[in-house]
């Protein structure tokens, strides 16, 4: 990968957490942007390098000294930490390892409550006795020590101090420490050496509690899935999520796995914690995004308190669970100068503060402190401002399954990447099989590499079974156990006729309702099953190819039709026929300098060009009256979605129909966005509603393409509505946590009229605060 231009020395300013990387066409003559080190002395560390070229310490040079010491990361690039050269960045390395730990202790690089709750998990023994350590040390002793011996010295390990010393690291070593370090979950094997578990990940376009059902069914059918049943829901909405929660629990209840494994519904914790309320004991274990410092966690909707304030509440078998991610925080505009590993590290430094509350809920329970709580990384998720080689999802996933380990957490893994990275579906299996050594303990699995409903790469039903085979690994022993029972494996564990066949976990299924059909009568009923899942464009994995790990001939040449459709979706563009067509359009362009910088960059779509900005200062001063809903459009990452027969038009025609039965003032103009992601429809609202007097809510109805990959072309509307005065800056800044999303909209998913009432009626609730 060429890295983009500008060199810096640490001297000069830092570049804005904002501020785009160039194309990356760049001029090979002109040097790459970042931190330049050009010599340092032997001996020297990071603090006497800034005593002697800089005359002493200064926080935000101290975060680039820390950041130039990773491996190349376009996300570390875009914030101004990255290396500018190799050099740099093997000098950046020998400071790191001259440092001692308790000097960086002494010098966090950022601070703040998080950070402070974070030391509430340290041991001070433990920490005092590694305290004149260096990070070199460190990395030998890491390397050297059994793994007793590890996790006794990591009871004192900050954060911090795990971040630096994974940057030392080579991808073999990261390998190596990661193979002698494991944490299993209370009472299981998951998380063990030798054992690779899986979360079922049944997404649905429509949350339809049967294609959820299906996955599950195809999952077990290849003897997969023992760690959760973990649904990301379309709608965060508590009736419909807690419908979810029913569906994934009544599959356990019934097969009495209750106690082996839980459900999760991955919506908002808060969420989840209602629908808890609403249906007791149906709900499994708790989720919830985090970040590593607190103003990005805040726009997750996460504060500290919340967070303590759940974990205090789970007192029974099942925890909590994370998910994080290199980059979230930067590409949400709140890195605080740090690079991606230090704060992927102190997300995990978050989870272990947040596991040892859930101990201490539990025996303040009268229960053993066995906290459940586990964390699932998912690397390559945001796209390519963040990293877009598979050699950088590799290196991400070996970084943080170690970070994961020595913070003394069970990690598992997403591996994962966007259809606009430049990793391929071939590429996603290589992948896998240079980071399973490194004994992640668990991975996601769906029926294909691509998701139906989230629109990107992953793990399949079928890698696990290749991994399993060529690694020896197990799953957990009461699934397997289980999965024998099912009869997909016999007592040798080898595969059956029945395996990758769900109609038979159906007939099980069914005989244990109590359903006393006959298996013919059940086959029947599963096929007809069967084709209503897929005819939703949700696909099952059901037979093989030549080898039990390989897809089905036809199901495989549909993947890979997806994923070429996909590459298609992302360099469309709007027409101008179609922009024409739509009722009084108003044609805005975000500060992208085309296709490719918007895809490549993301912040460029984020904000509005000058020429745009005073269109809508002119389209505000024109208006005699304030309207209460402003539709926007936006191309966003597919702007097929928008343009495909019986998608936009008949959202629009519902959508105003329903919101001026609701007599809601409709402005008549439609703002088309090129170029435009969600933030920049954040910008339109500031611009129009802002007002520091004006109390009342004021509504943006923003569609959006969403990412291309699932084979729907679908959309999505995200509801914003404030008061103007928070539009103009008051209180909470308008953002991601106070919006909500109808994701999944077309003509083959989410049907575009219902979404508009279930838009109208979420508009109300926003309103009515």
């Amino acid at each position: 990968m060429t890295q983009a231009q500008h060199a810096t020395d640490l001297s000069s300013p830092s570049l804005a957490s904002g501020e785009a990387a160039q194309p990356l066409e760049a001029s090979p003559q002109v040097l790459p942007r970042g931190v330049l080190i050009p010599e340092v002395r032997p001996g020297e560390d990071v603090f006497g390098y800034l005593r002697r070229v800089h005359g002493g310490f200064e926080l935000t040079r101290y975060q680039q000294l820390i950041g130039a010491a990773n491996p190349y990361k376009e996300g570390d690039e875009a914030i101004g930490v990255a290396a500018a050269d190799e050099v740099s960045r093997v000098n950046a390395r020998a400071l790191l390892s001259n440092t001692r730990l308790g000097a960086l202790h002494e010098h966090p690089p950022l601070e703040d409550r998080l950070y402070a709750f974070m030391l509430e998990a340290l041991q001070d023994d433990a920490r005092a006795a590694t305290a004149d350590w260096t990070v070199g040390r460190l990395k030998a002793f890491l390397l050297s020590a059994s793994e007793e011996a590890i996790k006794d010295v990591c009871r004192g390990l900050s954060s911090d101090a795990i971040a630096c010393v994974v940057k030392l690291m080579s991808d073999a070593e990261l390998t190596a420490v990661g193979a002698k370090v494991f944490h299993p979950l209370p009472g299981s094997k998951l998380g063990s050496r030798g054992y690779l578990g899986a979360r079922i990940q049944p997404n649905s376009p429509t949350d339809h509690p049967e294609d959820i059902r299906w996955q599950v069914f195809n999952g077990w059918s290849f003897a997969v899935g023992d760690v959760v049943l973990g649904t990301n829901p379309v709608s965060s909405a508590p009736e419909s999520v807690a419908a979810v929660e029913a569906a994934l629990h009544d599959v356990l209840v019934t097969f009495g796995l209750q106690d082996v494994m839980p459900n999760c519904v991955l919506s908002h914790i808060d969420i989840q914690a209602r629908v808890e309320e609403l249906q007791p004991g149906t709900t499994g274990i708790w989720f919830q995004s985090i970040a590593g410092n607190e103003t990005a966690n805040r726009t997750f909707d996460v504060t500290l308190e919340k967070m303590l304030e759940h974990a205090a509440r789970r007192t029974g078998k099942f925890g909590l669970y994370f998910e994080t991610g290199q980059g979230a925080d930067a590409t949400n505009g709140q890195s605080g100068g740090c690079d991606m590993v230090l704060l992927e590290s102190r997300k995990y430094g978050f989870s272990r503060a947040l596991k040892r509350r859930v101990a201490l809920a539990q025996v303040g329970a009268g229960r053993e402190a066995a906290p459940w709580v586990h964390v699932n990384d998912v690397a390559g998720f945001i796209g390519p401002e963040v990293f877009r080689s598979r050699e950088q999802l590799v290196r991400c996933c070996l970084e943080d399954i170690v970070m994961g380990k020595l913070h003394g957490l069970m990690i598992g893994l997403d591996i994962c990447s966007t259809l606009h990275m430049d990793v391929t579906l071939d590429d996603l299996g290589w992948c896998q099989e240079q980071i399973a050594p490194a004994c992640p303990g668990y991975l996601m699995a769906l029926p294909t590499r691509n998701d139906p409903m989230l629109s990107y790469l992953t793990t399949a039903f079928q890698d696990h079974v290749r991994l399993r085979e060529k690694f020896g690994t197990k799953v957990d022993d009461r699934m397997w156990a289980f999965f024998q029972q099912l009869g997909v494996i016999d007592a040798e564990g080898r595969p059956t006729a029945r395996f990758g066949d769900p109609r038979w976990v159906y007939v099980e299924y069914r005989k244990r309702k109590g359903d006393t059909r006959s298996e013919v009568a059940l086959l029947a009923e599963a096929e007809e099953q069967m084709a209503r899942v897929r005819a939703r464009s949700v696909p099952l994995a059901v037979g093989y190819g030549e080898h039990t790990w390989e897809l089905e001939s036809k199901l495989d040449r549909e993947l890979h039709g997806h994923y070429e459709d996909a590459k298609r979706g992302i360099w469309t563009e709007l027409t101008p026929s179609f922009i024409e067509a739509i009722p009084q359009a108003v044609l805005l362009r975000t500060q992208a300098a085309d296709r490719r910088d918007y895809i490549l960059h993301p912040v460029s779509g984020e904000k509005l060009d000058a020429e745009s900005v005073s269109k809508v200062e002119a389209l505000r001063a024109r208006r005699s009256e304030r309207c209460d809903v402003q539709i926007v459009l936006s191309d966003g990452l597919d702007p097929r979605s928008l343009m495909d027969p019986g998608h936009l038009a008949p959202f629009l025609e519902a959508l105003r129909r329903e919101l001026e039965a609701a007599n809601y003032r409709v402005a008549p103009e439609h703002l088309v966005i090129q170029s435009g992601r969600v933030r920049a429809g954040y910008q339109v609202g500031e611009l129009l509603f802002g007002d520091g007097a004006d109390g009342l809510p004021r509504a943006l109805v923003h569609v959006v393409g969403e990412r291309p990959g699932s084979g729907h072309h679908s959309f999505s509307a995200y509801l914003t509505a404030p008061p103007g005065r928070v539009w103009g800056g008051q209180g909470r800044p308008v953002d991601h946590d106070i919006t909500r999303v109808i994701a999944g909209i077309s003509d083959t998913s989410v049907k575009p009229a219902d979404a508009a009432r279930e838009a109208v009626r979420i508009l109300g609730e926003l309103c009515r605060g």
